[in-house]
């Protein structure tokens, strides 16, 4: 791969949403380079941007800042043919397999017998011969999405986009789609220089990648790019396929929970996962039940979560001081281990201090509740001081994972009659 040219090339991307009170900045610093053969799956939490750089990298949507080049070409003045696969699809109801697929090629310049032709061979290299004249609603959801790889490959594209195409999938179904793209690919099948895939599931990213990247969030950023040299087939038991998943969990706890004891703790408005009371409990008590210390790719996969499952309730049992990452393990701390301990009552007292310390924006919602002489106040208030530091949407989850944290710690409650916040009765003065 080195003695070649690269095939695109993003070069200091950076992408800005405009909102009502604040530009939000999703993408930063984006330096990728893929080169003819590759197969890149763009791994990260939710927010980390993964899907607005793949539709950067399409030429579907405009960087801020930077460009995107096509053997040294901007994308959009390239005559380079890409295709997207999406994860819900995209098909249209009313029209067969064969129309879905030939939609994909109504502005070309083939005939229509060569238009027929071309999707005919499409749906036959994705193994649905015989359901050409079949509707989406007679397909299984792992018969639409080869549909939808059908009419992605049917313009022969030069670069094929994948956004999470297994993800609206079951197990067996997703496995077996995985298996039949990676063989069309190394078989040379398919039409395609290079491919680039975004999805949460590290091991479908080890199973099919020939390069990894980990990106962090707000804003997304690359801070790892991880070569896999593991030959065709993969065995997902052996120990290099392992090691690969350990690293690759390792970087993505480093990326969401990271430095957070020498930064983010002094951040007043730090960015808190959005996981529930119920989900930290459950963590810290199965951790503890195991020997307070956890690999996290073993346990993700015994519980059968991916990326935006399991992080959150990591990272939000980190930020509360209840266990850190240790060499691709999550490891209980002292703290942790006495919640896990603890009777029901005494947990609620732990949770309470462990929130006042390390969450400064729930200490100051109790302080100023304190000072009011009724002890409450109306949401809007503290969502106003949230939304000038996140979108009006996240400035709300933000406000829902504060509430739900609080509540369980007795520290303050909510009314959503009327939209108040207000002290439990032991905190009133």
């Amino acid at each position: 791969m080195k003695d070649k040219m690269p095939v695109l090339e993003a070069i200091g991307i950076k992408k800005v949403f405009k909102s009502e009170n604040k530009d939000i900045t999703v993408l930063e610093d984006i330096n990728l380079s893929v080169k003819e053969g590759e197969f890149i799956s763009i791994l990260g939490q939710t927010g980390a941007g993964k899907s607005t750089l793949l539709r950067i990298l399409a030429g579907i949507i405009e960087p801020t800042e930077g460009k995107v080049l096509y053997r040294g070409t901007p994308i959009k003045l390239s005559k380079v043919k890409v295709s997207m696969v999406f994860q819900n699809f995209a098909l249209f109801p009313w029209f067969t397999v064969l129309e879905n697929v030939k939609l994909a090629l109504v502005n070309s310049n083939y005939s229509k017998e060569e238009i027929h032709e071309k999707a005919l061979k499409a749906i036959d290299l994705v193994g649905l011969d015989g359901f050409e004249e079949a509707y989406p609603k007679e397909l299984s959801g792992g018969m639409k999405q080869r549909v939808g790889i059908a009419r992605a490959l049917v313009v022969e594209p030069e670069i094929l986009f994948m956004d999470e195409p297994t993800s609206s999938l079951d197990v067996l179904t997703a496995h077996n789609l995985r298996g039949d793209i990676i063989e069309l690919w190394q078989e040379g099948k398919l039409p395609t220089k290079a491919i680039i895939m975004v999805t949460h599931n590290i091991e479908e990213a080890v199973y099919m990648s020939t390069r990894a990247i980990v990106m962090t969030h707000n804003p997304g950023r690359i801070m790892a790019e991880i070569p896999i040299e593991i030959p065709f087939p993969r065995n997902k038991s052996s120990w290099e396929f392992r090691s690969l998943l350990d690293k690759i969990y390792t970087l993505l706890a480093k990326a969401e929970g990271i430095d957070i004891d020498k930064i983010e703790r002094r951040d007043k408005f730090l960015f808190l996962p959005h996981a529930k009371v119920g989900s930290i409990a459950g963590l810290i008590e199965m951790i503890y039940d195991k020997g307070s210390r956890v690999d996290i790719y073993q346990l993700a996969s015994e519980l059968n979560l991916e990326i935006d499952d399991i992080f959150p309730i990591i990272e939000a049992s980190k930020i509360l001081g209840f266990g850190e990452i240790v060499e691709g393990d999550f490891v209980l701390t002292p703290l942790g281990i006495k919640w896990a301990k603890a009777d029901p009552l005494k947990q609620k007292e732990i949770f309470k201090e462990a929130l006042l310390n390390n969450v400064p924006f729930v200490n100051q919602i109790f302080t100023v509740l304190k000072s009011t002489p009724k002890g409450k106040l109306k949401e809007d208030f503290f969502l106003d001081i949230l939304e000038n530091h996140f979108t009006p949407k996240e400035a709300l989850r933000q406000l829902k994972t504060i509430i739900d944290w609080a509540r369980y710690a007795e520290l303050f409650a909510y009314d959503y009659d009327t939209g108040e916040l207000y002290l439990e009765e032991s905190e009133v003065q």
